[in-house]
């Protein structure tokens, strides 16, 4: 009954919001490579648009992060799911337009592929939706206000649930959507409303969380102008925004440069991942997109368990720190076996792929939540999303080269990378807590 008990709270609606959002996010993502193939490109092709989405966010992020500490987390979350709205129905026009070939190329480095109209509007539509989506560092930042010290981990580990929950449908969903006559284009349809659906859950249900900002949100779209109308509360918090949320001034913050190298890894090592697995699944296992959909929803539902019963669990008794230390262990383990070319492998290394990310991650966002002050989490949340969207621009593009070149062996760089996360956090920790020793020791002297 614990695990259930936020259901009424205050963090139920950005439970909401973050769940219907990542549901339409994940509904492409089994299907996702065969549209690509379908309109001509390949892996190479697939990797490039996978990175116009982070490359894109990594300019968009900070903007509406540092907005949301401005104008308030709600308006700028329903700037952001307008945009998603908008990229899905550009993604539906592509379903329309004729397959006129525009260029083709043929190399040994990028393979051959063939660049089509629909495949550029497809592009489009991620580019926008990239621009555009900062949801998921204003929802983190939303979380953090509405936090306290006793409940952040758990309220993360809540937040990483419905996340997870999100990628459980999303995937099923599609492989039975995309076995109807309507094929790819019915998921697409699907994802479009969500995100309509979406836009009025956080008008109406979400509640302003920024202290210092009137929730002016409840208005219609009449008027434009007053709707990002500013009204703030007499909140005093002894730091200006306007002046001290730049990126130097939050790398100055004691703590968010490791936090940010971390951040970036993880993303570079997932994004290896989500660059090779579609490819490695629907050319050299032959997988139907019913049968990825099945994969990424039992490893969801893993991370269902972990981040919800398992975390609430563990709050308060095992610090965060512990959890990531032992999630990068179970990663770095996992994305070994994942070079391994055998489906039995493949589903032991993604049970510890959901587990060391269920514990790991959530965890990660704790600690990133509680460093520097309240107003200042959307920038340090978007300046964090940039990171990880620096680091999947440059992975996304890299695995799909790779997995052309030496295909599976690719995922044993992901396997690096995390053990060199382990490494960071484990010195770190080392570090703080002799420093914390010696503390203790002076003031134990300095009371003699």
């Amino acid at each position: 009954m614990r695990f259930f008990g936020f259901l009424n709270q205050s963090i139920f609606p950005i439970l909401l919001v973050n769940f219907i959002g990542i549901l339409g996010y994940s509904i492409v993502i089994p299907i996702l490579i065969f549209i690509v193939i379908d309109l001509g490109g390949n892996g190479f092709i697939y990797g490039i648009l996978g990175a116009m989405y982070p490359f894109f966010q990594l300019i968009g992020a900070p903007v509406l992060g540092k907005l949301s500490d401005r104008v308030g987390r709600k308006k700028v979350l329903i700037i952001s799911q307008a945009g998603t709205f908008v990229a899905w129905s550009l993604f539906l026009l592509a379903f329309i337009l004729p397959k006129i070939n525009l260029w083709e190329a043929t190399s040994g480095f990028t393979g051959n592929y063939i660049i089509t109209l629909p495949l550029i509007l497809i592009f489009v539509a991620r580019i926008f939706d990239g621009f555009t989506g900062g949801n998921v560092s204003v929802a983190n930042a939303y979380l953090s206000d509405i936090s306290t010290d006793n409940n952040r981990d758990k309220n993360f580990g809540m937040m990483g649930a419905s996340t997870s929950l999100g990628f459980v449908l999303g995937p099923a969903v599609a492989g039975v959507l995309a076995s109807t006559f309507l094929e790819e284009a019915l998921p697409i349809i699907l994802a479009a409303l969500i995100s309509l659906i979406a836009i009025f859950v956080i008008l109406f249900r979400l509640p302003e969380s920024n202290p210092c900002v009137v929730d002016t949100g409840n208005l219609s779209f009449r008027s434009f102008r007053r709707f990002f109308q500013v009204e703030h509360k007499e909140c005093h918090t002894g730091q200006s925004n306007e002046s001290s949320n730049g990126f130097r001034d939050v790398l100055k913050i004691d703590g968010i440069p490791l936090l940010y190298a971390v951040y970036f890894l993880t993303f570079l090592a997932f994004s290896l991942f989500y660059a090779g697995l579609p490819i490695y699944a629907s050319t050299l296992l032959e997988w139907s997109s019913i049968e990825l959909g099945i994969f990424l929803a039992y490893s969801s539902a893993i991370m269902i368990l972990v981040q919800g019963p398992l975390l609430s669990y563990l709050s308060g008794k095992v610090s965060s720190v512990s959890c990531i230390i032992t999630g990068t262990v179970l990663l770095s383990l996992s994305f070994y076996l994942l070079s391994f070319s055998s489906i039995v492998i493949m589903y032991i290394a993604i049970t510890f792929l959901s587990l060391g990310n269920g514990l790991m991650w959530p965890s990660f966002l704790s600690v990133l939540s509680k460093t520097g002050t309240q107003n200042l989490q959307g920038a340090i949340q978007g300046y964090g999303n940039s990171m990880g969207s620096f680091a999947s621009i440059f992975g996304l593009v890299l695995g799909g080269v790779l997995f052309e070149s030496i295909q599976t062996s690719m995922f044993i760089i992901g396997s690096v990378i995390f053990f060199l996360i382990f490494l960071l956090m484990v010195a770190n920790h080392f570090k703080t807590n002799t420093v914390k020793s010696k503390t203790h020791q002076q003031s134990i002297e300095f009371t003699k």
